[in-house]
């Protein structure tokens, strides 16, 4: 019996920093049988992160994707940008602990990693447990819901 999930339409997107972890990881996840949408950028040439983080966003409001991939040099701008669009729930991961209770307990749709933080091995284990890894709903429903819809600090108290 297999771990590996069925094959999913994932998209991915970087910066320049992340270009080169973003096409490994694109061809990886090919290889593993997934459909992939490079968002680009297509090349090293220096590009603004929050370009490609809104239009990782935006592929998967617009349901293009069921999953994302957002690589920058540190992991944080893309994620932030990703995470300006509310159907998006994009986590910075830098392990597979972390992927796994994103998953579990966040429903988080889209990884992000930081490509000068770690490396190539790392991130396509965390990778393969954050899509392998289901939502564990219950408790953690109505917390998930929040974060697309927020509340005002009085509604919260």
């Amino acid at each position: 019996m297999s771990n590996r999930p069925d094959p999913l339409a994932i998209a991915i997107a970087s910066d320049h920093a992340g270009f080169e972890m973003k096409a490994m990881l694109a061809e990886w996840l090919r290889t593993q049988g997934h459909a992939v949408d490079d968002l680009g950028p297509f090349d090293t040439a220096s590009v603004d992160y929050p370009d490609y983080g809104y239009k990782l966003g935006d592929a998967i409001a617009r349901g293009v994707a069921r999953f994302g991939v957002a690589v920058c040099g540190s992991g944080i701008g893309i994620s932030i940008a990703v995470n300006r669009n509310s159907a998006a729930r994009c986590a910075l991961v830098s392990d597979s602990l972390s992927a796994r209770l994103s998953r579990e307990h966040n429903d988080a749709n889209v990884i992000a990693f930081g490509a000068r933080l770690i490396g190539p091995d790392t991130a396509k284990d965390a990778l393969s447990v954050f899509l392998a890894t289901p939502f564990a709903g219950d408790r953690h429903q109505n917390r998930v819901n929040k974060l697309s819809n927020p509340v005002t600090g009085k509604e919260a108290a």
